[in-house]
């Protein structure tokens, strides 16, 4: 029986469980791969404070798990199959056993949204990635295509020239959705090229990525460009796959929870990327985790 059960590892779950465990709470985080989340594969995050030249998003993710193991937070490498979080107690199914906890906050953050168009699951691994940290070293002296106009787009392609000789980025719009000072970046990069009002309609190639077909937004022309890879970046979807009616989301599937991240239940909890809210950031996930935790030795003392 623990006080507190943690669903993901990621900037959001790991600062619950340091804040909880700190509290004196018994406190575990279930986490189906490696801790940090997305922020671990971000080559360098520059907004998050205390950082003024920027860390490295699996370095600044690893101290917080070395923390959290220092104030005696469990982790469990498991997948969550089904929650039954109706009663006092709280049922956590994983793919090996059955965990109780008084309390629950979940954490389990967000997934890159797929394109969905023709060729994207075929050559997925093949061509078609959502990680530049990851994937781009293998894109060395190519040209490459980036799809989308926020931030993730516009500071992942900049990463990318690193590598590649060439990046497109293809967007939707004439405006992009991303900050000033990356979008200044991208037009000052020498090796970024853009294609606005444009769509991606299909990922081409054979074993691997040849290229893309892309439609004019206004004219409905279509022309295609050369490529060796696709990276991307169209937004997110929660990591929700194991919620099954308990808890109330929006019509994306973002958990509803208060100003004091409470859900629909009592005891349960919500915090980072997968709630509704209107900004996913590593500062405010770290806000998140903090308040749910101290929401959550609130609930607990009261029971």
């Amino acid at each position: 029986m623990y006080d507190v059960i943690i669903i993901g590892a990621g900037p959001a779950g790991l600062t619950a469980g340091i804040y909880a465990a700190r509290g004196g709470l018994k406190t575990v985080i279930l986490e189906l791969a490696m801790p940090g989340g997305q922020a671990a594969s971000t080559e360098n995050i520059e907004n998050y404070p205390g950082f003024p030249d920027g860390i490295n998003g699996y370095e600044l993710m690893n101290s917080f798990h070395k923390q959290a193991l220092a104030f005696g937070v469990e982790f469990i490498f498991e997948e969550v199959l089904k929650l039954d979080l109706m009663e006092n107690v709280k049922k956590i199914q994983t793919q090996n056993q059955v965990l109780e906890a008084r309390s629950i906050i979940i954490a389990a953050g967000s997934k890159p949204r797929l394109l969905g168009v023709p060729g994207e699951e075929v050559f997925k691994g093949r061509g078609v990635s959502y990680c530049a940290t990851c994937d781009g070293a293998f894109f060395r002296d190519k040209k490459v295509v980036v799809v989308g106009g926020g931030d993730a787009a516009i500071e992942e392609g900049i990463y990318l020239t690193k590598f590649a000789q060439e990046v497109i980025i293809v967007h939707r719009r004439e405006g992009f959705r991303a900050s000033q000072i990356a979008i200044s970046r991208a037009k000052d990069n020498p090796k970024l090229k853009f294609e606005l009002n444009a769509v991606v309609e299909e990922i081409l190639g054979s074993d691997h990525v040849l290229g893309v077909r892309i439609k004019e937004v206004q004219s409905g022309a279509t022309r295609e460009i050369a490529a060796d890879g696709v990276f991307i970046y169209v937004g997110t979807d929660p990591n929700a796959q194991f919620i099954q009616g308990e808890i109330e989301t929006d019509d994306r599937g973002y958990i509803i929870a208060d100003q004091y991240l409470q859900t629909n239940l009592k005891g349960v909890y919500a915090a980072g990327d997968i709630r509704n809210t209107p900004l996913r950031q590593v500062a405010t996930a770290v806000g998140d985790g903090a308040l749910a935790a101290v929401e959550v030795e609130k609930y607990l003392s009261e029971l």
